[in-house]
């Protein structure tokens, strides 16, 4: 296998020697499913006080009510049963197909660049791209192998999972491209562009996969797993029905998902939007009492296979709908 060239070396080949650092977790679930200390989910939602109160007569203090709810949010979501961190990562990573590539400007020296980038995990996790010796990352890459993928699971959402992939820029070898085109292929239908003449496939060889769970969130968390760790994590055979299953809840039951979420965590959410599932469970992006948050509805049991998914939630359906015993 070949590597992009570092400056004093022959094309498309480099060192992959690099520094190696323990995890920072010192337990699996450490940092994923607890609440911070530093910041309670209280203070993050509670609303403040109206600057149009009287002090003579007060009106009714809203923000109480909100923060009893939010407790319930935090409550629930301390519990609420999650993939480990390394299989969340290394799930989320193999289901995304777009992040920003960083790399060091060989024009500018010393200064970083920044590109948005299509790419598809291979088997082993590693990210796959198809560029072209034209863009200036191609030949950023050329200058200098080393570069990160940074990937957010929820762009809009500051408070959701962010992973940036360390690692080296290495070519595609001739005996590799056919089977590296079907993988790219299989996630960018479309690419028709990745037969030109001037477009190669790279795959990048992670050596650190950096996570920060969110921001200024009571979940939040961090860490960072080794590449043989992470090669070694399994991807969760349920995600790969996710986005189909995901999208008809929403289109055909949306109702139902709120009945569901409803029951499941005692939190009273007037609506909730089906995110995406895997085998313990699913996340729903609810709205509760005017805010807008995100919520984990674990399954009652771990989910086999498609058909089971489709077991479980009519299940969940079920017992929710079931009269409560006086």
């Amino acid at each position: 296998m070949k590597t992009l060239p570092s400056s004093s070396s022959s094309p498309w080949a480099t060192s992959l020697l690099y520094s190696r650092k323990p995890p920072i977790l010192s337990h699996p679930f450490l940092q994923f499913c607890h609440p911070s200390p530093r910041r309670p989910l209280t203070s993050v939602f509670a609303r403040p006080p109206s600057m149009a109160a009287s002090a003579q007569s007060p009106a009714p203090d809203q923000s109480a009510g909100d923060a009893n709810v939010f407790q319930l949010i935090q409550a629930h979501e301390e519990k609420a049963a999650r993939l480990p961190p390394i299989e969340e990562i290394r799930t989320m990573l193999d289901r995304s197909t777009r992040g920003m590539l960083s790399t060091f400007s060989h024009k500018l020296e010393d200064y970083p660049s920044g590109s948005m980038v299509d790419f598809a995990c291979d088997a082993d996790g590693s990210p796959i791209l198809a560029v072209s010796s034209l863009a200036y990352h191609s030949k950023d890459l050329l200058s200098n192998p080393k570069c990160s993928l940074l990937v957010a699971r929820d762009p809009d959402d500051r408070t959701d999972l962010v992973i940036t992939v360390h690692g080296d820029a290495i070519a595609i070898t001739e005996q590799e491209k056919e089977d590296v085109r079907g993988t790219y292929l299989s996630r960018h239908p479309n690419a028709f562009w990745v037969d030109f003449g001037d477009f190669q496939f790279i795959r990048i060889e992670p050596k650190v996969i950096r996570y920060v769970s969110g921001v200024a969130t009571a979940l939040l968390g961090s860490g960072e797993f080794l590449k043989e760790e992470f090669k070694a994590a399994k991807v969760d055979p349920i995600s790969l029905f996710s986005k189909p299953v995901a999208s008809h809840m929403n289109r055909d039951h949306a109702e139902d998902t709120k009945v569901i979420v409803q029951h499941w965590t005692s939190i009273p959410v007037d609506s909730a939007y089906m995110l995406d599932i895997d085998s313990l469970g699913f996340n729903v992006k609810a709205t509760c009492q005017g805010t807008t948050t995100k919520l984990r509805v674990p399954f009652p049991r771990r989910a086999e296979d498609r058909k089971d998914v489709k077991t479980l939630i009519v299940e969940m359906l079920q017992a929710a709908a079931r009269p409560k015993d006086n």
